[in-house]
């Protein structure tokens, strides 16, 4: 093995100092940076419209979504500062069917919990035919409309904006995709 020179033990400690400097004068990494909207008497319809009952716990996440950060800090907005409907014309009236709170008793209570906060539950009265419902079957907190559309088109022209839940089938983990 041959020995390195003086000439190449300094080129080689030049070029290690230049790389060490280099990598300290490299600026840290800008992060992300949390913004707080300042959101003010929001105004919203959730139109929930799925094809397998199943999906309506997934579908009201979008309403813990919307609600929770709004009535808590810094917000902290009460039902009287926020009008927020959610409309529901698909299979997922079978869940608010009184005769069947034994069988999706989890989403009545979290829609219930809702409701107790001043989110308004509308039903589409074509629907509740279609299903062979009337409005004394379904839960306490449920109104009925005429119609899902109509009740769809009135909301929006008054200013409130449209959300509807996406629901898709969760494929991964999120530690698996981190």
């Amino acid at each position: 093995m041959r020995q390195p020179t003086p000439r190449g033990l300094l080129a080689g400690l030049c070029a290690t100092a230049a790389l060490l400097c280099g990598l300290a004068s490299t600026p840290v990494m800008a992060q992300a940076k949390f913004i707080q909207t300042p959101y003010q008497n929001p105004k919203a319809l959730v139109d929930i419209y799925l094809d397998d009952p199943a999906k309506l716990a997934s579908a009201l996440y979008w309403l813990r979504s919307l609600v929770n950060p709004l009535t808590e800090a810094p917000y902290s907005m009460f039902s009287e500062d926020m009008s927020i409907i959610v409309l529901l014309h698909g299979t997922e009236i079978v869940t608010l069917a009184r005769k069947n709170e034994a069988k999706y008793t989890e989403v009545v209570q979290r829609m219930r919990y809702y409701a107790e906060m001043g989110v308004k539950f509308k039903v589409c009265g074509l629907a509740l035919q279609d299903y062979q419902y009337s409005a004394s079957d379904m839960q306490d907190f449920v109104e009925v409309t005429p119609s899902a559309i109509t009740e769809l088109m009135h909301w929006q022209n008054r200013g409130y904006a449209l959300i509807t839940p996406q629901v898709n089938e969760k494929k991964f983990s999120i530690d698996s995709i981190r």
